[in-house]
């Protein structure tokens, strides 16, 4: 049999795919009918079922810590966003932490051999309960993973409370414990057993069957521990994870706990690394493309061993599956790999009429896969799979960005990591329906403001084609909160780094890396510089391919910081900082517009606007007066309200360094060199809610928390989208308490002239002038009744919106944003309720409380409102209505059937909704 395998894989098949094809099948026919076979590797979710304990209070935790943290000096000081970040505190203390055994494993991802870590004798934890398998832990609240443990409550109000709005005022804070028994069969005892976790927030330290196995302190980072040293084949293993997630480590809502995927993968002792493969393209056009593949080769067994790889090349179609024919295969090759090392193995093909990853309308996100295959002996005995895609990337410093030799304007948006109701949580199809949402907008790209995604976010962007500026640090050594990742810096800002590009590198939908995002180092001039420097290092070692950038809110043309990245990322410069009168004179930091500086200074570096605006509003809330400028700071009697926590939506107001929509528009528009803008930001998050502490959540999304669209919305649509027949008329016009009096009315539309209409009497036409992206009537008087908008664009009628004063509200109507969906107990449908009047007219200012319930095979999980006010648990089936809306969020079980949602308020008509949950 071996004979007939090193014959057939000796023949010389390389020009001809067809026999190629013909060949492999038979190759792993031959081997599948040997009794010898050994099996490849298997990936195994280990999602369900985990024990879950937190302690009431950090007095009552354990002591088995990572390290000593510095005391809180600033408590939930409100900060503004840019305030200047501070030098580290120094800490003493003698008692014992466990940071040294957790250390090591970090090697992998350390270049130097005399930076990596011994591992100290001992075995720490030992003794503690936890992390026996004979605990008692029947007690515990039982668990499926991804587990946000601080999402269901209760939030924390006052100023006194212990996590405030920076954070979200939910309880992340705290220390606690997941454990699960592993089943290891007899046939896995010459087997690799790894664990990778794709999030762990923070601190995490795992043990099995009682020994310390390692862990990760970056909460935001995907790692692998090795258990095979611990495993106890044809038994019961226990696995115990520890987290510690302290109060003041960041400036939003980080989530708490095993808040991503957490997978058992077994190998042959040869395998393919972890995030073991390198591809790069070149030469790209339509007619050819020259692919470089680099795969690494780890030999954990007690022997050298000869390998041979072999990768092949198939399109991806687009349910994800792979198609049946390769489209190309690389040459084989055969090498020895050391006992106890690893081994590259480099090679290149050409592809004929390549299909190419690019970015919708214009182009397709096509996908491909390559399927490597080592085998040893003439036996397959390692296969891995990488996703990858074709396409050319250009950055031209006086244009922007080329995709395939086309300029891409970078219409793209800032998001944290939180799914809103769902909190960290990570959820692909609640990920997918908010980029769904920025798709219908406009967007095209996606800034990971501050720190590495889930995986499967860039599973979801290489899907649909958006492009990725991926960041990885907030803070470096010096401090904006008094327990972020700045405490972790020196010793693990390299793996950090090095462990992010190698499992992100691969996705071609990422385009620029950002290794900072408003650094304090930016103050500090050639200190600051160096550690940039090194950051760029690791990731020019890592990547030798994309550009880098950092995010500058102070750095300045004249400074060192700006030296360092290939790009120049510009937060909120490059439309000025704080240049209203009212700002004169302050300490904050103050800026003309710096676009032409910047490219005077740098005309060799391409410039991208990495936070544009931080506009403020809460969705279908109006303040009269109605400022008269382009941009406004939020006050009380200008666009907010500090005792009702609210901010106008007539989009004209924005967070004291930013700017409205408009004004952000008119300086990208006005330097054609500007590559494009990440807005701040695209979805309301949790925490952060400038400029109203006392809230949970922020007020600078285009989209509320719950997924609804603002006024602002509309208005980046009619930019970002010139080709959707649209217009849109705000404010609603339910005011019985304004008849009478000046009620501005303002569209926003794809058109270039609109004529509004007033029950009937037309207020006159208006046409958009240069640098102009809104019509503005300021002068209109309320009268209820109907508005009309009609635009024009071109001399002929392009669309129209008409909006009615509506009655009270008299019923529920609900609608699923999927009436299908999978019964495989993640899937989601979003059930949005409003309420109408008698003639099914929106009621924008109704806030009844909504009851949800539910029958048939699925749960509600959540519910929300967008309120930035509202303090109800996410978990509740109770919610007030807000500007007329509320959400209910369900999740499918792994039965299929019919689930029913009902939801009803009093003295309304109920609304009732079906959905298909299917095998």
């Amino acid at each position: 049999m071996n004979r007939k395998l090193s014959f057939i894989k000796s023949l010389e098949i390389q020009q001809n795919f067809r026999i190629q094809n013909f060949i492999f099948g038979l190759l792993f026919l031959l081997t599948a009918c040997n009794p010898q076979q050994t099996e490849t590797r298997e990936r195994i979710s280990l999602n369900r079922d985990w024990q879950f304990f937190k302690y009431t209070s950090d007095s009552l935790a354990d002591q088995l810590i990572y390290d000593v943290r510095p005391a809180i000096n600033e408590g939930n000081l409100v900060k503004d966003a840019d305030s200047k970040p501070t030098e580290a505190v120094e800490v003493e203390s003698t008692q014992k932490v466990l940071k040294d055994w957790i250390l090591p494993t970090a090697n992998d991802f350390i270049n130097d051999s005399n930076n990596k870590h011994q591992r100290p004798d001992g075995n720490p934890g030992s003794d503690f309960p936890f992390v026996k398998a004979g605990f008692d832990d029947a007690s515990w609240e039982t668990v499926n993973l991804p587990h946000d443990w601080a999402i269901k409550g209760p939030f924390q109000t006052g100023w006194n409370s212990e996590v405030g709005g920076g954070m979200g005022r939910l309880p992340v804070n705290g220390v606690a414990w997941y454990r699960k028994k592993l089943d290891i069969p007899e046939t896995d005892k010459d087997k690799r057993i790894f664990l990778d976790i794709d999030g762990a927030m923070s601190y995490a330290m795992v043990w099995l069957n009682g020994n310390l196995v390692g862990g990760w302190p970056y909460g935001y980072a995907s790692f692998r521990l090795d258990l095979t040293p611990y495993i106890v084949p044809c038994a019961e293993n226990q696995l115990a994870i520890r987290l510690d997630n302290p109060n003041y480590s960041a400036r939003w809502y980080p989530g708490a706990g095993l808040y991503r995927n957490v997978w058992l993968v077994k190998t042959n002792p040869v395998h393919v690394a972890q995030y073991g493969t390198y591809i790069t393209c070149e030469n790209v056009s339509e007619k050819s493309a020259t692919i470089n593949l680099e795969v690494t080769i780890d030999n954990d067994s007690e022997s050298d061993a000869n390998v041979e790889v072999l990768t092949e090349l198939f399109e991806l179609k687009e349910a994800g599956k792979r198609a049946e024919e390769a489209t190309a295969v690389f040459e084989s090759q055969i090498s020895e790999v050391k006992s106890g090392k690893s081994s590259e193995f480099k090679s290149s093909i050409v592809v004929e009429n390549p299909k190419l990853w690019g970015p919708p309308p214009t182009q397709q996100p096509n996908l491909y896969v390559a399927v490597t295959t080592v085998f040893q002996d003439g036996k397959p005995i390692d296969s891995y799979e990488t996703r990858f895609g074709i396409r050319s990337l250009e950055f031209d410093p006086e244009k922007g960005v080329l995709v395939n030799g086309e300029l891409i304007k970078l219409q793209g948006v800032n998001n944290h990591h939180d799914l809103g109701a769902l909190g960290a949580a990570f959820n692909k199809r609640a990920a997918e329906r908010q980029l769904e949402i920025l798709r219908k907008m406009g967007c095209n790209a996606i800034r990971t403001a501050h720190n590495p995604p889930a995986p499967e976010l860039l599973e979801l962007t290489d899907k649909m084609g958006f492009l990725v500026l991926d960041e990885i640090f907030d803070s470096w050594e010096r401090k904006k909160t008094d327990h972020d990742f700045h405490l972790i810096f020196e010793e693990w800002s390299e793996p950090d780094t090095r462990a992010f590009i190698r499992r992100d590198r691969n996705c071609p939908s990422v385009i620029i890396w950002s290794f900072g995002n408003e650094v304090g180092e930016q103050y500090t001039e050639a200190d600051g510089a160096a550690v940039a420097r090194r950051l760029y290092d690791f990731v020019k070692e890592e990547d030798r391919i994309r550009p880098t950038i950092t995010a500058m809110n102070f750095a300045k043309p004249l400074m060192k910081m700006p030296e360092v990245a290939d790009f120049i990322g510009l937060n909120y410069q490059g439309e000025g900082i704080r240049q209203d009168p009212m700002f004169e004179g302050t300490e904050r930091i103050q800026t003309v517009p710096m676009y032409d500086a910047f490219h005077e200074k740098y005309p060799e570096k391409v410039i991208i606007s990495t936070e544009t605006a931080s506009a403020f509003s809460s969705r279908g809330i109006y303040f009269f007066p109605v400022t008269d400028k382009l941009s406004s700071p939020v006050r009380d009697g200008m666009g907010g309200d500090s005792e009702q926590m609210q901010v106008s939506s007539y989009e004209l107001y924005a967070v004291d360094f930013g700017s409205s929509v408009d004004k952000v528009f008119a300086a990208v528009d006005s330097h054609p060199f500007v590559a494009g803008e990440f807005v701040w930001n695209g979805f309301d998050y949790i925490g952060e809610p400038t400029p109203y502490y006392g809230a949970r959540s922020s007020y600078s999304g285009i989209i509320d928390l719950a997924g609804i669209p603002k006024d602002r919305y509309y208005l980046y649509q009619s930019k970002w989208r010139p080709e959707l027949p649209m217009v849109h008329i705000l404010p609603h016009w339910n005011w019985p308490e304004r008849v009478g009096k000046t009620t501005p009315v303002h569209i926003f539309t794809s058109g270039d002239e609109v004529e509004l209409f007033l029950n009937g009497k037309s207020l006159g036409k208006k046409k958009k002038g240069e640098l102009t992206y809104r019509l503005r009537w300021d002068d209109v008087v309320y009268e209820p009744g109907e508005l009309k908008a009609v635009a024009w664009k071109k001399g002929e009628k392009w669309a129209e919106q008409i909006i009615t004063t509506s009655g009270k509200a008299n019923s529920l109507q609900a609608v699923a944003d999927r009436k299908v969906i999978n019964a495989d107990g993640n899937d989601l449908s979003y059930i949005t309720v409003r309420m109408v009047d008698e003639n099914q007219n929106f009621v924008p200012k109704a806030n009844n409380q909504v009851e949800f319930s539910i029958e048939g095979p699925g749960n509600i999980i959540a519910s929300d409102n967008g309120d930035a006010t509202d303090m109800t648990s996410f978990t509740s089936l109770k919610r007030n209505a807000f500007s007329g809306v509320v959400v209910a969020i369900v999740q499918t079980t792994d039965e299929a059937g019919t689930i029913t949602v009902t939801a009803k308020a009093d003295g309304l008509k109920p609304a009732e909704i079906q959905i298909e949950s299917i095998k």
